[in-house]
């Protein structure tokens, strides 16, 4: 009989970079040759529970995170066109999880029946994405707090998406993070916080994204040409206007038509304008197809640059974040460092370097001992 494996991860987060490492996640388990399934957990509604949550309400970073949120609510109620086209898009990534995800759990509803549910695992993986971020450190959902210390606590490329951990939380931070059996994380600089925290040494592994090959991401996802036109895919999360302005910038020299997927993240009223193929109807998969089709790619996202990689494209890494102590630009600086590709990052003479051509085979060497060795990594901790 296969190990039962519970996976904790945003697999419901209407984000191209979030389901498509859920999918990615759970494609990989299997195929090490166990049963895995989505947790599926909605919090209680109870007023002690909502009491316990109060002090999330004063942390920096979940305000920040909220603020970005209800600005674009309030936004697009003032733009009901707009609206109406991002519905389109819920749309869509709801078809993804329903063709594409493999199997969920039973809905555990309120804490104290998913601590009871974390008993049918032989194993749970905490997956990627910025999961350990200090606005989310109160639910103790995804630091693994409610698997009993007899199950086998793994987790895979997780990221704390900050470089620091604010410090009213080392504590709370340490305790969870030693309960873990198996740690690993996505970037050097969570690397160093669990090394400054716990004394562990973490592995750094790849994205699980990553861990899918082209030729297995291309079994996967069908070839789907989107646009018919040459184009440069902008795909933006942030709201910095200047990054607009090179894309048009880079247009002017090339001719290319610009392809983007606007208001993903934040509302940016300048955007009703830019670019010359506003696309909504996209799904994680038609995102995918986006970027093997594109001549070029500017971005701001990790999972923008990470199927870049994939697909041998060239493209440029501009900075969403400032680079303060909150910033959570370290995930990019540390693929494009592990890799080689330090000059697709922010950089002075950005139109030089897009047109640099970049060795690919030597990428790919790199790459596929990286996912080689986590995916080795992975299939360790899941034996216990």
């Amino acid at each position: 009989m296969k190990d039962k494996i519970g996976i904790c991860a945003c697999y419901a987060t209407l984000n191209y970079g979030s389901m498509l490492q859920a999918y990615a996640t759970q494609i990989t388990i299997n195929n090490l040759g166990y049963d895995s399934e989505f947790i599926v957990y909605r919090k209680s509604s109870s007023i002690s529970y909502k009491i316990k949550q109060l002090p999330r309400l004063f942390n920096k970073n979940l305000l920040f995170d909220k603020s970005i949120a209800l600005q674009k609510k309030l936004a697009l109620k003032m733009h009901p066109e707009i609206k109406k086209k991002d519905k389109c898009r819920k749309e869509a990534f709801l078809k993804f999880s329903k063709e594409y995800y493999v199997k969920f759990s039973k809905e555990y509803i309120g804490y104290e029946e998913l601590k009871k549910g974390a008993k049918n695992y032989d194993s749970v993986v905490v997956g990627s994405d910025q999961l350990w971020t200090p606005g989310g450190l109160a639910t103790n959902f995804y630091n693994l707090m409610f698997v009993p210390d007899n199950i086998n606590k793994v987790s895979y490329a997780t990221s704390f998406g900050v470089s620091q951990i604010p410090w009213y939380q080392k504590k709370r931070t340490k305790e969870y993070l030693e309960r873990i059996n198996f740690l690993s994380v996505r970037e050097i600089a969570g690397a160093k916080i669990i090394k400054e925290l716990t004394g562990r040494d973490a592995n750094v592994v790849v994205d699980p994204t990553l861990l899918l090959s082209l030729e297995e991401w291309n079994e996967r996802i069908p070839l789907k040409h989107i646009v018919s036109e040459k184009y440069i895919f902008c795909y933006f999360l942030g709201k910095n206007l200047k990054h607009r302005d090179i894309a048009k910038q880079l247009q002017q020299k090339t001719g290319l038509k610009i392809v983007c997927t606007p208001y993903l993240d934040s509302f940016v009223k300048s955007d009703k304008s830019f670019g010359d193929y506003q696309l909504f109807d996209i799904g994680p998969n038609d995102f995918v197809n986006l970027i093997r089709g594109a001549e070029y790619v500017l971005t701001d996202s990790f999972h923008g640059s990470v199927f870049s990689i994939i697909y041998h494209k060239k493209f440029i890494t501009l900075n969403r974040f400032s680079n303060g102590r909150q910033s959570r630009n370290s995930r990019i600086d540390s693929l494009c460092e592990v890799l080689g590709l330090s000059e697709r990052r922010q950089c002075d003479d950005i139109f030089t370097n897009m047109d640099a051509e970049i060795d690919y085979t030597i990428v790919d060497e790199k790459l596929d001992e990286i996912r080689k060795s986590s995916i080795e990594y992975l299939r360790k901790s899941l034996e216990g």
